[in-house]
C-alpha cells in the first residue's frame, strides 16, 4: 500500500498559518492565499491537500467557506477537510463543492451516533479526526480533553467504515520535535482502518520511520514544509522507497 504525504494548509482569518499544539494564540501567518499555497503544493507533487478550518473548529460551524472554494478553484487534487463539521447538511455541503473527504472531530466524540450514521451514509468520504493529549481524546479545537483513549474511539469506529483514522498527538503539533511513531504505528497495529499520522513531522526521518514502523497509511506535514526543513522532493522520496 502506497504511504501517502498530506501537505496542510490550516485556515485562519482566510489566511494559512501554523499553529503551536493547537494554540490560536501561537499562530503563524505563512500565506495570505490559500489557493496559491495549494496550487503550489500540488505542482510540487503533492496528490492529496489535507486542509483545517481551525475557526470553524473553535465556533463549531464552518467559518472559511471562502478560502476552502479557493483551494478547490486553484487545483483538481482531491482535499480532505476538518473543522466545524458537526451535522449532515454541512457534510453534504462540503461534498458538494467538491470536497473529496470530510473529517469529524468533536463530532465523533460528543455524537458517535451521527459520525457512525455518516461514515456509512458517505461511504469512502469520511475520515474521523482523533486528536490526543497523552493517549485521551481532546476536542473543541483542542481546547478541552475527554475521558475516552484514543484506540476506544478508533475501535469504535471500526465496522462504521469510516475511510481513515488520522491520529494527531497535540503536545506535538506545530513543534518540529518528531512525529509520535510508537502510538500512531501502536493504534494503527489494532486497527483495519487505515490510520494517518499527524503532529510533529520535523524531517525525511519521520517518514522513514513511520513507515519502517508499519500500520501508518501516510502522514500530514506542515511547519517542517513551510520553514524549509522538509523538501517536497525529499519527502516524496522518501515516500516512493516505502
Amino acid at each position: 500500500m502506497a504511504f501517502t504525504l498530506y501537505p496542510a494548509i490550516d485556515l485562519k482569518g482566510g489566511q494559512v498559518v501554523r499553529l503551536k499544539r493547537g494554540d490560536m494564540d501561537q499562530a503563524t501567518t505563512y500565506a495570505e492565499d490559500p489557493g496559491l499555497q495549494a496550487a503550489a503544493f500540488v505542482e510540487q507533487g503533492f496528490e492529496w491537500l489535507h486542509v483545517v478550518d481551525l475557526d470553524g473548529a473553535f465556533a463549531g460551524r464552518p467559518a472559511n467557506a471562502t478560502a476552502v472554494d479557493l483551494i478547490l478553484a486553484a487545483t483538481k487534487a482531491p482535499v480532505q477537510l476538518g473543522g466545524g463539521i458537526r451535522d449532515m447538511a454541512t457534510i453534504e455541503n462540503w461534498l458538494s463543492r467538491g470536497i473529496a473527504r470530510v473529517i469529524l472531530g468533536s463530532a465523533a466524540v460528543k455524537n458517535p451516533a451521527f459520525a457512525r450514521e455518516a461514515c456509512r451514509a458517505f461511504p469512502g468520504q469520511v475520515a474521523v479526526g482523533i486528536d490526543a493529549r497523552d493517549g485521551m481524546v481532546a476536542t473543541e479545537g483542542w481546547a478541552e480533553t475527554s475521558d475516552v483513549s484514543a484506540l476506544d474511539l478508533a475501535l469504535s469506529f471500526e465496522d462504521a467504515g469510516a475511510a481513515a483514522i488520522i491520529h494527531t498527538d497535540i503536545d506535538r503539533d506545530g513543534m518540529l520535535g518528531g512525529v509520535n511513531v510508537a502510538a500512531t504505528a501502536a493504534l494503527g497495529a489494532k486497527l483495519t482502518t487505515p490510520v494517518i499520522a499527524s503532529g510533529g513531522v520535523a524531517g525525511v526521518g519521520d517518514i522513514t520511520a513511520l513507515i519502517a514502523a508499519g500500520h501508518v497509511a501516510g502522514t500530514i506535514i506542515g511547519r517542517a514544509l513551510y520553514d524549509g526543513r522538509l523538501r517536497a522532493d525529499e519527502a516524496m522520496a522518501a515516500a516512493a522507497r516505502g
